[in-house]
């Protein structure tokens, strides 16, 4: 008996007499001591957070009201947004092809108009900038710093006074956003803007404006190229050369008169802007939320903080 390991001693002096022995497992004291530990440290957790759940209401009250007042008195934006496709290509491709050589030498293109150089005006600073003063849009972007009764920006420093660079950055950063799907081949132009009807009016006039100033853009070009062609086609006497120029001049011609009989020249509006009737921000419900969460979290660590002080 006495060369036999502690646990098998146990299991002999407990078996009843003529009983076969048992092999009986003793938990070691220090995974009895741990789970122990365990258990007093979950209690002792959950009277921390008791006693101070006082504390951790009043935080959470605090932000949840900050948040819902914030949600409610936060000014309201709205988007609108218009789907655009490039305009259709209309000018003869067999004729670029055979006499684009010509062409380049002459410095004449006979190309159609290009989504990616539309895309570049609609992103543009000088067309923000030909936005905002034709809409004369400075003391409504930045109405607060204006005085409407007066007719006059607030404050006595011109210096201080928003110019038509702020309005440019302002309209880029807040209100503007333009974005390309690369597979379809789709434009949307969106305005973001606390007065829904006047966030589809700008969406609409800014894809009027592009259209508007690529048409005149490649009007004026055709027309140039045309005046070009007449006097050089006036000066050769080589029959062959007097063909080739003659189609580069008839293709000009179709180009002046596609220009000026085509709106939609450089969009074709697929899906036009309409006044939203749901604002895009503020996310009331969200704000809410997140704010009474993370009122409980700062409640929870504020009394965790405070008992560890009192400890030490």
């Amino acid at each position: 008996m006495a060369d036999k390991p502690p646990e098998e001693r146990v299991a002999a002096i407990n078996a009843p007499a003529g009983a076969s022995e048992r092999l009986v497992y003793v938990m070691p004291e220090h995974l009895m001591r741990d789970s122990s530990d365990d258990e007093i440290d979950l209690r002792e957790l959950w009277g921390i957070i008791w006693a101070g759940k006082w504390r951790i209401i009043a935080v959470t009250v605090l932000f949840a009201t900050a948040s819902v007042a914030y949600a409610l008195l936060a000014t309201e934006w709205y988007r609108a947004e218009a789907l655009l496709a490039p305009a259709e290509e209309k000018s003869a491709p067999s004729l670029g092809g055979q006499l684009g050589g010509l062409a380049a030498l002459a410095g004449l293109s006979i190309g159609g108009g290009d989504s990616v150089d539309a895309i570049a005006t609609l992103k543009s600073r000088e067309l923000a900038k030909e936005f905002i003063s034709d809409n004369q849009l400075l003391p409504i972007l930045f109405r607060e710093r204006w005085d409407a009764s007066n007719s006059r920006w607030i404050g006595d420093d011109p210096d201080t006074y928003p110019d038509e660079r702020d309005a440019v950055r302002f309209f880029h950063q807040h209100i503007l956003q333009v974005s390309e799907d690369r597979k379809s081949g789709l434009t949307t132009v969106a305005i973001e803007w606390h007065d829904p009807d006047l966030a589809a009016a700008w969406a609409t006039q800014l894809v009027e404006m592009v259209n508007d100033k690529l048409r005149e853009r490649a009007l004026a070009q055709a027309e140039a190229n045309v005046a070009y062609l007449q006097l050089e086609l006036a000066k050769t006497s080589v029959v062959t050369l007097q063909h080739a120029i003659g189609r580069l001049l008839e293709t000009e011609l179709q180009k002046v008169m596609l220009a000026r009989g085509n709106n939609e020249f450089a969009f074709r509006v697929i899906d036009a802007a309409q006044s939203p009737k749901y604002r895009a921000s503020p996310k009331r419900s969200l704000i809410a939320i997140v704010g009474t969460l993370v009122g409980g979290l700062l409640g929870l660590l504020w009394v965790f903080v405070a008992n560890a002080f009192r400890s030490h």
